[in-house]
């Protein structure tokens, strides 16, 4: 492995990236997959079952998470260099979109709340590192 310097100061390694980070990496993709799946299911539910014009921030909220943690998973599972950057803003609209979901009480928003907060925290983590 060799380490390439891009303009701006960021820094990128080609190649495997060792298997403790591999590991971790792979449970960060499928916490962020899984809360665009949840997201996704969430926006169905909504068209089918609720008033939307009750939930119109909750359903553009539910797209922007989904739509960024799609990005966000592919970024984390290729290496790249955007990675952590990509994942602080995951991790701020999913905050945010979590806690939409948590002002409704049906067992859908709140466990789509759920979901969102947890892969918030765990985006967070992950930007920190």
């Amino acid at each position: 492995m060799y380490n390439q310097t891009y303009p701006g100061g960021y820094g990128h390694e080609y190649g495997m990236p060792s298997s403790g980070h591999h590991i971790h990496h792979q449970e960060l993709v499928e916490t962020i997959q899984h809360c665009e799946s949840v997201c996704e299911h969430m926006i169905t539910h909504i068209k089918m079952h609720y008033d939307l014009q009750m939930r119109i921030r909750q359903l553009q909220l539910l797209r922007d998470c989904a739509d960024i943690c799609g990005l966000t998973a592919n970024y984390v599972a290729r290496n790249s260099m955007f990675a952590k950057q990509t994942a602080q803003l995951c991790g701020h609209i999913c905050e945010v979109c979590g806690n939409e979901c948590a002002r409704f009480s049906d067992a859908e928003s709140q466990h789509c709340a759920h979901v969102c907060l947890n892969c918030a925290r765990e985006c967070y983590a992950f930007a920190c590192m």
